[in-house]
């Protein structure tokens, strides 16, 4: 029996980019799915792009709360097991969706499965680094050094959220490297080792540029938020700790350079208060 999916898209004034995303939804090669478009209050007019729709998309618009609170939209409103999202500016290879469900069906133990993917930047095709490459398996050390999981290139079952919560709304941006990390304390992620999701980037409307200074505060905060939850086994506290001392070495002295020696300074002397509070 086919198993059928959730697609989530949540959006923001990105009509241009939209029927780019949708379009390579509705040319799946496997049909079983439904594609939830979550208008995140949108200026642009991107409720026009659904005036008349394919009835395998359903249309939902909201104040503008961010992505976190999209993307929670939409799985509230998924009537399926399986659950994928795809960002706004981002595209499906055609093959996609059947890749990853036959994947699942081929190992039934994992409960989150991801890609590779292609990247361009204005139009260009853009080389990647080493580092951001996808893993399988065990991914958390991984996770703590930056977002290991492109948001565009996972399916998961209902039950990684029942079990760890949605994503935090509190952050506007690096939301999913929190997930994940949240995520992968306790779960392995099976890579799909093909490069099934096309990213396009460089424009000044991405989150990742607006808050390009700041990410690793919202990284830090992250980690802390993990120390505090407390169920971390002693080498991930021990790499959870390490990764902190070293994100928060990087940013306090970006603060105390641009003249926020204050911030600085707190970012700098926060790996004590962690290591101290994990010792107590």
């Amino acid at each position: 029996m086919e198993k059928p999916v959730s697609i989530i898209i949540p959006t923001y004034n990105r009509k241009e980019f939209l029927s780019k995303a949708v379009d390579s939804v509705l040319a799946q090669s496997y049909p079983y799915y439904e594609l939830i478009i979550v208008d995140d209050g949108s200026e642009d007019n991107t409720a026009e792009l659904f005036a008349s729709h394919d009835p395998r998309i359903i249309y939902l618009r909201q104040e503008n709360r961010g992505p976190a609170a999209a993307r929670n939209s939409g799985i509230q409103k998924a009537k399926h097991e399986l659950i994928a999202f795809l960002d706004s500016d981002d595209r499906f290879a055609e093959n996609k969706l059947d890749l990853q469900v036959r994947a699942m069906q081929a190992e039934p133990t994992f409960l989150i499965y991801h890609t590779q993917e292609i990247w361009y930047r204005k139009g260009s095709l853009l080389n990647q680094k080493k580092k951001h490459q996808k893993c399988n398996g065990d991914i958390f050390k991984r996770s703590l050094q930056l977002c290991a999981v492109g948001m565009s290139t996972v399916m998961m079952h209902r039950g990684i959220f029942e079990r760890y919560g949605f994503f935090d709304e509190e952050y506007s941006c690096c939301e999913d490297y929190e997930f994940w990390l949240r995520v992968s304390t306790e779960q392995e992620f099976l890579l799909v080792d093909q490069p099934l999701t096309l990213k396009d980037g460089g424009r000044n409307d991405q989150v990742s540029t607006i808050y390009r200074m700041g990410m690793d505060k919202f990284r830090i905060q992250a980690i802390m938020k993990l120390l505090t939850i407390g169920k971390l086994t002693d080498n991930q506290k021990a790499s959870a700790l390490e990764e902190l001392e070293r994100k928060c070495q990087i940013y306090g002295r970006g603060c105390v350079k641009h003249g926020r020696v204050a911030e600085g300074r707190y970012y700098l002397n926060l790996p004590k208060t962690a290591w101290s509070r994990q010792s107590a």
